[in-house]
């Protein structure tokens, strides 16, 4: 099965032109998240993950820690 967006030669597309089509189909998407269908596997996985930090709250790592971090290894 092709992808429809194969006939497009993304590869070819230089900068300008891959962010054009980015923002398009960013808008094209629908605004409201229930229209948008997520798979049984990710709602599993993020309902796991939230048992696992309600269970140890100090286990995570707090956001500013995290940005700092990125900043020293970047």
């Amino acid at each position: 099965m092709s992808s429809p967006l194969s006939p497009l030669d993304i590869q070819n597309l230089n900068s300008a032109e891959k962010l054009d089509l980015i923002s398009r189909l960013w808008e094209s998407l629908p605004d409201s998240l229930e229209s948008v269908p997520i798979p049984n596997s990710h709602r599993e996985e993020l309902d796991r993950r939230l048992a696992a930090a309600d269970k140890d709250p100090h286990a995570a790592i707090p956001w500013e820690e995290v940005k700092a971090y990125l900043r020293l290894e970047s």
